[in-house]
């Protein structure tokens, strides 16, 4: 097959098919890795933008007046934020380009973080800090718009892997956030919450440039009625709300504990983490290593299923919490440690495994209609869009565990002055994931 590229990088590509071999082992591969490498240094800025007020609410003392439980609504906001964002950010892929949507997705994280260094002081009003801190949602936008032009960029037999690389370069963001806020609470001390924001102004403008003049843009169709029918057709469909609901077990819980771990560790063990330093320098330890997994949960999904690995994921987060409430029951801060980084571990492999089950959804979908004489383009076109669509809608669905998470631990330590009514909840969700993988997907097969 002739597949002729554009001449020059960070323009648009004239044709585009990873599925011949023959043009993948010649440009495709060197083309596709290029934009995959600047993609995630985009959405991994954007992951930090989106979890810094996980940080920083470390930072605010008593001089803020602020309760736990204003600290976890702190953190609420952005996760809620996020998740309904991606859902326009999914479709502005096939609207501006996956290159030109990377430049102007990295320049808006600019506000959030130019925003919260402009009112991080003490005597700013409670409704200031939630406005700022919800403005920082729009860096969980940029998962699922970077997701959908990674995975047109990919061949099948290699997606989940591409996906996985992906989305666990953006999740270390996390981890990323909190070494930094460490590295400032360690030097110049919790009275100067502005310096972390602050560092990630230039790294934005690094990766907005890095994108415009090294991405591409595919060869899509533009406008968006046509993906916006995409999604509709997704949304009516039950397995795009079955995979969605698997994710808001897996990435819901790895990045609202992410985002929340550290006002765990304050609240329930005050007096082992009486300043912020010793709870930030153990928060970043549960996300680094669910997102360094979350491309081998993609690579153990290719070789031996995403629903059998996604199913062992659930098993797994369902011991580690009966762990958390060993642990929080015996006061052992170890046993909570290993509970707890066992969560983060499995969330990730699970992420990975749940996110290659959609683009295989569609393909065995795809086949079956070329095997009864549909179009092989047009079947294997629209099989991409409709995977573009339902990484989108789980993207948001599961990002809004991560709000649930918050709020749980909000309502748990309140009412319960303890965590444990929150990890209950959490055990019967791992336990019906588990079931509904079962259900769905490994009872039929």
């Amino acid at each position: 097959m002739s597949t002729v590229l554009a001449a020059k990088p960070s323009a648009a590509l004239e044709s585009w098919d990873p599925e011949d071999e023959e043009f993948w082992a010649r440009t495709g591969a060197r083309v596709a890795r290029r934009n995959l490498v600047l993609s995630v240094l985009s959405e991994h800025i954007g992951f930090s933008v989106w979890s810094l007020w996980s940080v920083l609410v470390l930072f605010l003392g008593p001089e803020y007046h602020l309760t736990p439980a204003d600290k976890f609504t702190l953190t609420a906001l952005p996760t809620a934020l996020g998740a309904v964002l991606r859902l326009p950010y999914t479709f502005a892929v096939a609207r501006f380009g996956g290159r030109t949507w990377t430049v102007i997705s990295a320049l808006l994280l600019l506000l959030p973080t130019a925003l919260a260094a402009l009112v991080l002081e003490p005597g700013v009003s409670y409704g200031t800090l939630l406005a700022v801190a919800c403005v920082a949602g729009v860096g969980g936008g940029n998962f699922a718009s970077s997701m959908a032009n990674i995975n047109a960029f990919y061949p099948h037999r290699l997606k989940g892997w591409a996906l996985g690389v992906n989305a666990g370069g953006g999740n270390l963001g996390v981890p990323a956030v909190q070494l930094l806020g460490l590295l400032v609470l360690a030097t110049a001390g919790a009275a100067h919450p502005r310096l972390l924001p602050l560092l990630y102004l230039p790294l934005i403008v690094l990766a907005a440039a890095g994108a415009w003049w090294r991405m591409d843009d595919l060869p899509v169709r533009r406008g968006s009625s046509g993906e916006r029918r995409m999604l509709r057709e997704v949304a009516r469909d039950p397995y795009g709300w079955a995979v969605s609901a698997l994710y808001v077990g897996t990435f819901g819980s790895f990045i609202g504990f992410g985002f929340a771990f550290g006002q765990v560790l304050q609240v329930q063990f005050h007096e082992r983490f009486d300043t912020p330093v010793k709870a930030a320098a153990l928060t970043f330890l549960g996300p680094l290593l669910g997102s360094l997994l979350r491309p081998v949960g993609g690579r153990l999904a290719d070789r031996y299923g995403g629903a059998r690995v996604t199913q062992w994921a659930f098993v797994g987060m369902g011991a580690g919490t009966v762990v958390v409430i060993a642990a929080s029951r015996a006061g052992s801060l170890p046993l909570f440690l290993a509970g707890f980084v066992a969560l983060f571990v499995l969330s990730g492999i699970g992420n990975g495994s749940t996110y290659k089950m959609i683009p295989a959804h569609y393909r065995a979908l795809a086949q079956r209609a070329v095997a009864a004489g549909a179009d092989p383009d047009a079947t294997e076109a629209d099989a991409r869009r409709r995977t573009g669509a339902l990484i989108g809608l789980a993207g948001a669905v599961g990002a809004f565990g991560g709000v649930l998470v918050n709020l749980a631990f909000r309502q748990s330590f309140q009412s319960g002055h303890d965590g444990e009514a929150a990890y209950l909840g959490f055990l019967v969700a791992y336990v019906l994931c588990s079931v509904l993988t079962w259900a769905v997907w490994l009872r039929r097969r």
